[in-house]
């Protein structure tokens, strides 16, 4: 029996959440499960190509020791997920209208193109969602 998809919606840019939401990402795509993640809200600025290190991420004194132990960076992380497994991420595409941006503006090569919520959410049925 094939595994259940996983659906991962990221609307924070605390480094904790998206460090969590990388680590399973990634051990759910090398396990053969596919995985589709939305970033959607305060999440997407995280992934502006202009933006490095540990200023992408909101401040946090978990983030702080996060990269004071040399935590992987959970972007980095994500297009691991993508190239070891069956991994595919959605931008917003309400979020890119809101800030004015379009795919250009973000981290190149680990989007698969722009979706809506409702699309996001009508897909997610087929599978176990989590919102981070």
């Amino acid at each position: 029996m094939a595994a259940l998809p996983l659906y991962i919606m990221l609307s924070s840019s605390d480094r904790d959440k998206l460090q969590l939401a990388s680590m399973i990402a990634s051990v759910a795509a090398v396990s053969e499960r596919p995985v589709h993640v939305f970033v959607s809200m305060g999440a997407i600025k995280v992934f502006d190509k202009n933006a490095s290190g540990n200023a992408r991420y909101a401040d946090s004194a978990f983030n702080a020791e996060l990269c004071e132990k040399n935590a992987p960076d959970p972007v980095d992380m994500f297009g691991q997920g993508k190239m070891l497994g069956d991994m595919t991420m959605w931008a917003c595409s309400m979020v890119l209208d809101v800030l004015g941006w379009d795919e250009s503006n973000l981290v190149d090569d680990l989007f698969d193109g722009q979706m809506g919520l409702t699309k996001f959410l009508s897909d997610a049925e087929e599978g176990q969602l989590i919102s981070m």
